[in-house]
């Protein structure tokens, strides 16, 4: 679980309600369904309209990254390809068959398995760096659909806002409904905005630093199978891989 996450949302969301309230605002009266229903119903129509079936589906699959992402430990993965190779050296690259089998990575599997399959060193590093890239962009697909979505929110808050004065407007003669009316106007711009700066904006950002993660764990996985398909020592894969880790010893650590 990302602790940031949650408190991020809490503190944005807790500054705007305690601000407005200390200003002798109410906060209850921030919450109107028919603006929040402008806002998020044509924020989603208007993504549903330009993304296509493929990258909402996998918007919906892999959104839960922002609070509970995935977990890539550099460390064990560093211990298990130690493993790998000095099973490979000791028994054989078809030893390790079996783990390119049962390994829960689709990635390491493949790349596991190119390994049992003898292909090429030249052959395995373009197969394993063709499908990083490809894997990166279907992923940074999803945190474009939400900054596409920081995008339009803001807008269809306008739209909301123009759309609440209007409906004002048919009251100018009873103050009471005239007022309300603006106050709701004025209260989609505010969903808009918020929406885009305090939620959309910033899960794009935080899914493109869990992608960012994941893609470096894959290399540092491909970068140990081609160590390993080139013959090299465990301790020197190692050492290779030791720049991977994202936490490194200080001395005063030591």
């Amino acid at each position: 679980m990302d602790k940031l996450s949650f408190l991020g949302l809490i503190v944005a969301i807790s500054a705007i309600a305690i601000g407005y309230s200390l200003e002798g605002g109410v906060v209850s009266a921030l919450f109107n369904g028919p603006a929040l229903i402008i806002v998020l119903g044509g924020t989603l129509g208007a993504v549903l309209l330009q993304t296509s079936s493929r990258v909402f589906s996998k918007t919906l699959k892999i959104s839960h990254w922002v609070f509970f992402p995935p977990n890539h430990n550099i460390d064990d993965a560093i211990e298990q390809v130690k493993r790998w190779s000095h099973k490979a050296r000791q028994e054989g690259y078809l030893a390790l068959e079996n783990d390119a089998l049962s390994h829960p990575d689709p990635y390491a599997a493949k790349g596991l398995s190119l390994l049992v399959d003898g292909v090429s060193e030249q052959q395995l590093r373009d197969t394993l760096e063709i499908d990083l890239m490809l894997e990166r962009e279907r992923l940074l697909e999803v945190s474009r659909v939400y900054e596409a979505m920081g995008g339009y929110s803001p807008t269809i808050g306008i739209l909301g806002a123009v759309l609440g004065l209007i409906q004002a407007m048919a009251f100018i003669t009873e103050p009471e409904k005239l007022g309300a009316g603006v106050a709701t106007a004025f209260i989609a711009t505010i969903y808009g905005v918020g929406l885009a700066n305090i939620l959309f904006l910033p899960m794009a950002n935080k899914l493109k630093q869990q992608i960012e993660e994941k893609m470096l764990y894959h290399e540092m996985l491909a970068e140990g199978i081609i160590a390993m398909s080139q013959g090299e020592n465990p301790a020197n894969i190692e050492l290779k891989l030791e720049a991977y880790r994202f936490e490194r010893p200080t001395l005063a650590d030591e």
